[in-house]
């Protein structure tokens, strides 16, 4: 039994979802690492402090893009996830 498009949709965006969600915390893990590896090269508390608040400013407004584009593609997914169905569809001949 074939997937309605409603079904098709909910798949494409959770899919979405979770990759999003991957690169937010790839992203925290990555730039952690990072600051974790470096940190003892530091001794001026001033480069220290740009250092972090540098780190969390990254990882902040990155967050807050994807989460934003999470939440965008949730409000209108049937509208923008209709549309690679469709074009999917027509490339398999599945009109």
């Amino acid at each position: 039994m074939p997937e309605s498009m409603q079904q098709r949709i909910n798949k494409m965006y959770a899919g979405d979802r979770l990759v999003a969600i991957g690169f937010i915390i790839g992203l925290w893990l990555a730039v952690g690492l990072v600051y974790f590896s470096v940190r003892h090269l530091v001794e001026d508390s001033g480069i220290a402090l740009a250092l972090v608040i540098a780190a969390f400013l990254i990882v902040g407004y990155n967050t807050a893009s994807l989460i934003a584009m999470i939440t965008h593609y949730g409000h209108d997914k049937d509208w923008i996830y209709g549309i690679d169905i469709r074009h999917l569809d027509e490339q398999r001949g599945n009109k």
